[in-house]
């Protein structure tokens, strides 16, 4: 599981996140709030991309602080813009990339690339300019490179902002179907409708938390 303990974070005398308690449980949880409300700071604490100013986030019983390689083995994380996860020329490249990484052999690597193409709909964009995709498709392996490794947990932030309605639907289908626990942060409050636990964030803090037919309609009549 993945707890907060007192978390709180700072930038500069900006207070973005305060006092947060968390128990992260349930398969899939939705994370949404106004720009600005330690939404997308939240999810970045998951992984250890940032460190909470105080207090404590574990994975597993891992610290953050102290723990961030192996926890990073755990718990993948997907950016709002895949331009910005996509970092070799091709598609098939770009998959084995994140496999090198986590000391897998050749061989295993290279039956992984091919297994993932397959699963994701990718398999004739294999030798493809990876930057010349489709948004949809860039998305997509985006998501496929993260999923390649085998995570336990996945942070997704905001994965259909930039979809149109079918990818959108792809992506929402694949959310629901994965094993991996998903959190994602998302203003696509249709996308979270079905999902097990939803936190809304206002000012740094949490002021829901619930299912999601109580806890959108709170988001919805704050901004009403």
């Amino acid at each position: 599981m993945i707890e907060l303990e007192a978390v709180g974070h700072t930038f500069g005398e900006r207070e973005v996140l305060r006092s947060l308690d968390l128990t992260l449980t349930e398969h899939r949880i939705g994370v949404i709030g106004s720009n600005g409300s330690g939404k997308s700071t939240f999810a970045r604490l998951l992984n250890g991309l940032q460190i909470p100013s105080t207090g404590h986030v574990r994975v597993d019983g891992l610290d953050t602080r102290k723990k961030g390689r192996e926890i990073r083995r755990l718990v993948g994380f997907v950016f709002q813009d895949p331009d910005v996860q996509i970092v070799m020329p091709t598609v098939a490249e770009d998959l084995a990339f994140g496999l090198k990484h986590h000391g897998l052999a050749k061989p295993e690597i290279a039956q992984r690339v091919t297994e993932v193409l397959d699963e994701y709909g990718l398999t004739e964009f294999r030798d493809h300019p990876a930057h010349l995709l489709s948004g949809g498709q860039k998305q997509m392996l985006a998501i496929a490179a993260v999923l390649a490794v085998r995570p336990r947990y996945v942070i997704f932030d905001e994965p259909t902002t930039l979809l149109d309605l079918r990818n959108k639907r792809r992506i929402a289908q694949l959310l629901r179907t994965i094993p991996q626990q998903v959190i994602a942060i998302s203003h696509d409050l249709d996308l979270l409708t079905d999902f097990d636990r939803v936190l809304v964030f206002d000012e740094g803090r949490i002021v829901a938390d619930g299912p999601p037919p109580e806890t959108i309609p709170h988001y919805l009549a704050m901004h009403t």
